[in-house]
C-alpha cells in the first residue's frame, strides 16, 4: 500500500473532475459556425461514439471477468482500454455538439418520460463517474487493493449504467438526427 501515492492524485482528482463537466457544458453551448469556422456537421460521429460506449461496457464486463480469474495484468489492459474509450467519447461528444445543431427526441407517449429519464439519469452518473473512475483507478495503482476492491463495487455498476444507457439513448434518438 502506498498511502502516498494516492494522497498525490487527489487534489488532481477533484480538479478534473469538477473540470471536466464544466468544460463540456460550456462547449457543447459553443457552435464552431457562430465563430466562422466553416465546418461541416460530423453527422458521422453519433454511431461511432455509440458503439465506443458499448465496447466500454463489454471492457468493463470483461475486466471484472478477469480480476474473477486471477488475472490481474489483464484486468488492469482492460480497464485502463475503458477509461481510455470513455475519453474517446467525449472528445467525439463535444466535437459533435460543436458541429451540429442539437436532436431532439420525437418521441411520444409512454417513451418520453423513459427517454428522459434515461438521459437525466445518464448525464449525472456522467458527472459522478469522473471522480468514482479516478479514485479507483488511483487505489489500484498505489497498491491498495482493498480499498480499490471496496470502491470499485460502486463504480463498475454505475459506470456500466453510463455505457450501456449511452448506446441505448442513441438508439432512442437515433431515428430523429436529421429531421
Amino acid at each position: 500500500m502506498n498511502q502516498a501515492i494516492e494522497e498525490k492524485f487527489n487534489k488532481w482528482i477533484v480538479v478534473v473532475s469538477i473540470a471536466i463537466p464544466i468544460v463540456v457544458a460550456l462547449l457543447f453551448g459553443v457552435k464552431l459556425k457562430d465563430y466562422g469556422i466553416q465546418v461541416e456537421p460530423m453527422y458521422f460521429l453519433p454511431p461511432i461514439y455509440a458503439a465506443i460506449n458499448g465496447a466500454t461496457a463489454i471492457l468493463l464486463v470483461a475486466a471484472v471477468l478477469a480480476i474473477k480469474n486471477g488475472k490481474r495484468k489483464l484486468h488492469e489492459k482492460l480497464t485502463q482500454t475503458a477509461i481510455a474509450f470513455s475519453v474517446i467519447f467525449l472528445v467525439m461528444y463535444v466535437v459533435y455538439h460543436m458541429t451540429s445543431d442539437s436532436t431532439s427526441f420525437g418521441g411520444e407517449g409512454w417513451i418520453r418520460p423513459v427517454y428522459f429519464f434515461l438521459l437525466i439519469s445518464h448525464i449525472l452518473l456522467s458527472i459522478i463517474i469522473i471522480p468514482l473512475v479516478l479514485y479507483t483507478y488511483v487505489r489500484a495503482v498505489s497498491e491498495n487493493f482493498e480499498r480499490h476492491k471496496k470502491l470499485a463495487k460502486i463504480t463498475f455498476p454505475l459506470w456500466l449504467y453510463v455505457a450501456v444507457t449511452g448506446v441505448i439513448i442513441y438508439l432512442m434518438i437515433s431515428p430523429y438526427y436529421g429531421n
